[in-house]
């Protein structure tokens, strides 16, 4: 596979891994406890979602403050595709009153083939150039809401249009380096898993980069310990992987737009905590 380009080795020889918070922009709360874990080092990566109400030029610009000067971390674009969102492209199809399908009408769509690769495109590169225009630069990276990214015919779309728009990002591939027999009740694992073996072949096809490794998929429901999962997701890493994450601080324009709310502040309240850095150099892994 095509790999990320790998930052310089840790002076302690550890694991570097990218510790990414998904959906900067899905609301003012959220943004506020991703950029708090960036600034105290918590974090290494953020993924910005364009298409969302709160990411406008304050917000843009509060995140791309800290890294003035020195480039503390990685920023990416978080393409976006699923309800209750909108399309940035005029005469994108198909909608359902206004918004993108919710996920499994998407997903149903893509692998019948029946969406229509010149509007992903289009779409694509319309929120590439507005994350340009906000931010002042290309995304380091690109992935997608939802795993959106590996869909059939979505992922086509988007590597396509990576390779001509941000030619330097790598593109988030979600292949697990845990065998499988381990990971069966991680039904959404597995499945990402297996989206990422033909996202690969068609990344390598084009020579686009990739990460080598991929965790932090879970079940979302109220009892999920957090705390207790994360030192799995270390397992087996390979040194540049990715490990996604969803920090956060609920509020009502949160609870408007996404039904993960209360676990996101379990998983700010394990990053802030003082044991965190502790615990990745006990598992020999590092985040810079």
């Amino acid at each position: 596979m095509s790999e990320a380009a790998a930052a310089p080795a840790h002076p302690s020889g550890r694991r570097r891994i990218w510790l990414c918070a998904d959906d900067y922009g899905i609301s003012a709360s959220v943004n506020t406890a991703i950029r708090d874990l960036l600034a105290r080092g918590r974090i290494n990566a953020t993924t910005v979602m364009v298409t969302a109400p709160s990411f406008h030029r304050t917000e843009a610009l509060a995140l791309a403050s800290l890294n003035a000067g020195e480039r503390r971390f990685a920023i990416g674009l978080h393409v976006t595709l699923t309800a209750p969102f909108a399309p940035l492209s005029a005469g994108f199809a198909p909608l359902r009153e206004g918004a993108f399908l919710p996920l499994p009408t998407l997903l149903a769509r893509a692998a019948q083939h029946r969406l229509k690769p010149e509007l992903l495109a289009s779409e694509i590169a319309d929120q590439v150039r507005m994350f340009v225009h906000r931010l002042g630069r290309a995304p380091d990276f690109i992935d997608g809401h939802q795993h959106v990214q590996l869909f059939p015919q979505v992922r086509d779309a988007v590597l396509t249009v990576a390779k001509e728009l941000a030619p330097d990002a790598w593109v988030r591939q979600c292949g697990s380096a845990v065998p499988l027999a381990s990971r069966l009740r991680d039904r959404k694992g597995v499945l990402v898993d297996f989206l990422s073996r033909s996202f690969r072949r068609r990344a390598q096809a084009l020579g686009v980069r990739t990460n080598p490794g991929f965790a932090g998929t879970y079940r979302f429901h109220e009892e999920a310990d957090f705390a207790a999962m994360f030192p799995h997701f270390l397992d087996r890493l390979p040194d540049g992987s990715v490990v996604m994450c969803h920090p956060g601080i609920v509020d009502a324009e949160l609870r408007r737009l996404d039904p993960l709310t209360t676990l996101r502040e379990r998983e700010y309240a394990f990053f802030r905590d003082d044991a965190f850095p502790a615990m990745l150099a006990s598992h020999g892994v590092a985040l810079a």
